[in-house]
């Protein structure tokens, strides 16, 4: 008996299409991240991008549960003293709805070579119109 390991000649990619409208922030980005890493395939394995493309679309329509639009905090710091800002969730969705999709993914995928090159496959859209028509992306019910 040998293990296979797959190729990167032999791996696939389909392009998967996710409506984020109604759906909760949380569950929709573990599925995400589970669709970029390739976990559901059959020749998944840990060491090799295997996984899908993935396009978001609707990203200002999701949901959160309990007190999160107020409470839910975005910090970013410039290095400098005194250069950190925070911002609600309320504030991000308004004005960056695409990062806040971004964030929590990237929160679910390893933090590493491999991880950066799976994060590049996914493509989020404020609205519903997008520019990958031409992929034939298939939609993904969550």
């Amino acid at each position: 008996m040998k293990t296979f390991f797959p190729k990167k000649e032999t791996i696939t990619r389909k392009w998967w299409l996710v409506d984020a409208e109604g759906k909760t922030l949380g569950r929709l980005a573990s599925e995400i991240a589970v669709l970029l890493r390739g976990k559901k395939k059959v020749d998944y394995c840990d060491h090799l991008d295997s996984g899908d493309f993935v396009v978001v679309i609707n990203a200002e329509k999701v949901r959160v549960t309990g007190k999160k639009m107020d409470q839910k905090k975005y910090y970013s710091y410039s290095g400098y003293p005194g250069g950190i800002k925070e911002k609600a969730l309320k504030e991000m969705l308004a004005k960056k709805p695409e990062e806040v999709i971004k964030k929590a993914v990237w929160g679910m995928i390893p933090k590493n070579r491999l991880g950066r090159k799976i994060y590049k496959k996914l493509k989020v859209y404020r609205g519903s119109e997008h520019p990958h028509q031409a992929q034939n992306p298939q939609e993904y019910q969550i």
